[in-house]
């Protein structure tokens, strides 16, 4: 289904798929899987480069609302009886932080229209329909491309007759979908469990722990809906998901797991090193040897003779 109110964001996104054919065209067969790979690719990464600022503000709006965890506790110990109360409490305790609650929604919201998009023009050069300014010529050297054998426009539930009609073996296209997906599912869930497992390690009490290990193991099965997507866009979806999870690592190893006092107050906590400045550090065996401790000068002071011993002297 197309959205009249996104013909613009089709077009958009078509156009960016065009310019970076056109690119990778230069130097590479047109009619290839891997001009087509690089193509989808390039594109996924752009489009998630373009949404990296909310991605930003999102994790440091998680960040302060992790830290303001203890007080939260504090005021719903304090206002359990009175719930309006507390909401005013708990909203006026964000909003003096600068922590947004709903901040945490902006990169979905922002990749929805995308991924809606990215299915439509990718469905539309699938089907052989030359749409959103992109040319039959385009559209038929996507539905050309195989990618470890399988055809580009290819799905899972494609019947047999179809995916031969792309000079492609069933068995081996079924297979080739089948590890995109599950790479799909594989990369879901260990972006779900780092979240998580840095969740729980800041709020170990926290009620919803269980809840979200159990998102933890059931958001890996969406990705089996995928299924029925062509292989295109199976490739947007397993690269956006390795970017998110690499994005994510990035911000957790500079932003380390808050820690609180006795009192509940934050703790600073000194950011980890990252891989270039761990290679750049030199190693401790080719580093100098210390310089060996100088010898401490000990001064011997003469010790002072009784009067009787002394030289000249006489016992009265």
């Amino acid at each position: 289904m197309e959205l009249s109110w996104l013909s613009w964001l089709y077009q958009a996104v078509a156009q960016v798929i065009i310019w970076i054919h056109t690119a990778y065209s230069t130097v590479l067969n047109p009619d290839s899987g891997l001009t087509w790979a690089l193509t989808i690719v390039t594109l996924t990464v752009f489009m998630r480069i373009l949404i990296f600022p909310l991605f930003l503000k999102q994790m440091r709006s998680s960040k302060k609302m992790q830290e303001l965890a203890p007080k939260v506790q504090e005021l719903r110990k304090r206002y359990k009886n009175d719930k309006q109360r507390m909401n005013q409490e708990v909203m006026a305790l964000y909003q003096g932080a600068g922590a947004n609650p709903l901040g945490g929604c902006l990169p979905i919201l922002a990749q929805f229209p995308i991924f809606i998009s990215m299915f439509t023009v990718l469905q539309n050069m699938a089907n052989g329909h030359a749409k959103y300014g992109m040319t039959q010529e385009l559209v038929d050297s996507a539905r050309k491309a195989h990618i470890f054998g399988a055809p580009l426009p290819a799905n899972f539930f494609m019947s047999s007759e179809d995916i031969a009609g792309f000079d492609a073996g069933v068995v081996q296209t079924k297979v080739v979908l089948a590890i995109f997906v599950a790479i799909s599912s594989l990369t879901t869930f260990l972006t779900v469990r780092q979240s998580v497992t840095r969740s729980m390690a800041q709020m170990p009490d926290n009620p919803m722990a269980q809840q979200q290990k159990i998102l933890m193991y059931i958001s890996p099965l969406f990705a089996f809906f995928s299924l029925n997507f062509p292989l295109g866009l199976i490739m947007y979806w397993v690269t956006t998901n390795v970017w998110t999870l690499g994005q994510q690592h990035w911000f957790y190893s500079r932003n380390p797991a808050t820690q609180f006092d006795a009192k509940g107050n934050p703790i600073p906590t000194p950011p980890k090193q990252g891989l270039i400045a761990k290679l750049r550090k030199t190693p401790p065996e080719e580093q100098a040897p210390p310089p060996p401790p100088q010898p401490k000068i000990v001064r011997q002071q003469p010790s002072r003779q009784p009067r009787s011993k002394r030289t000249g002297s006489k016992k009265s």
